[in-house]
């Protein structure tokens, strides 16, 4: 049945100018995939943000721009594993960051860490389509992991008390709430797609506790 549908839709695609692929998308799915968009738009936006105020980390490579590394994390469909950060993913390429004993780049380390964690959230699909599902749980865990994450850039320090990564706070004064903001839509983007999904499927989910403070929590297998 899934094979008939299928070939129906490949039938229809030269019949007009409409995207028919969106017929074999539910509501939730056409939700879901402006979502993705979003979600990947502000991780691009806090690269080039956090590159600006860091520009050490990006000398750490030779020769590297911070076009050069949007260009390294569009490349990698799926799963984001580069060997210069051991291939860590998702946490533990974030807690990287705040690593005393790693000289590598701790932007690209973040950025590895975060965009390959929602890309986890969401399955690891560019986009949703009727026999693909998600999972309200690991949607909950990731914007919990963001949150812990801001907290962290805020919080945690070298041992001369300098933040590992310059984002709101400079020479100890805060001038720059953009990075808070862009944080913020990104908890808010993920657990309202959280909520849409167990609605919709009429689940019961168990949402992180908020009390877990500054660790984070591994995504659901």
């Amino acid at each position: 049945m899934r094979y008939l549908f299928l070939s129906l839709i490949l039938l229809l695609s030269g019949c007009g100018s409409y995207d028919v692929k969106n017929l074999a998308k539910s509501d939730i799915d056409l939700v879901a995939d402006e979502f993705i968009d979003e979600t990947r738009r502000l991780v691009r936006e806090l690269t080039v943000k956090l590159y600006k105020r860091n520009p050490a980390e990006l000398r750490k490579t030779p020769g590297m721009t911070a076009e050069q590394r949007l260009a390294q994390l569009l490349s990698q469909p799926g799963e984001l594993k580069f060997i210069e950060l051991g291939e860590r993913q998702g946490i533990d390429a974030m807690e990287l960051v705040f690593n005393p004993h790693f000289d590598g780049d701790r932007v690209f380390a973040l950025i590895v860490g975060l965009g390959g964690m929602l890309r986890h959230a969401y399955g690891y699909n560019d986009e949703l389509f009727l026999f693909d599902s998600l999972d309200a749980e690991l949607l909950w865990t990731s914007a919990h992991n963001v949150e812990v994450l801001a907290w962290k850039l805020r919080e945690n320090r070298r041992a001369n008390g300098e933040p590992w990564l310059i984002t709101s706070e400079y020479k100890g004064e805060i001038d720059n709430l953009s990075f808070e903001r862009l944080f913020g839509k990104l908890i808010v983007l993920q657990e309202m797609m959280a909520r849409i999904d167990s609605d919709a499927n009429d689940r019961r989910v168990t949402k992180v506790v908020h009390t877990a403070g500054s660790v984070f929590i591994p995504l659901p297998i």
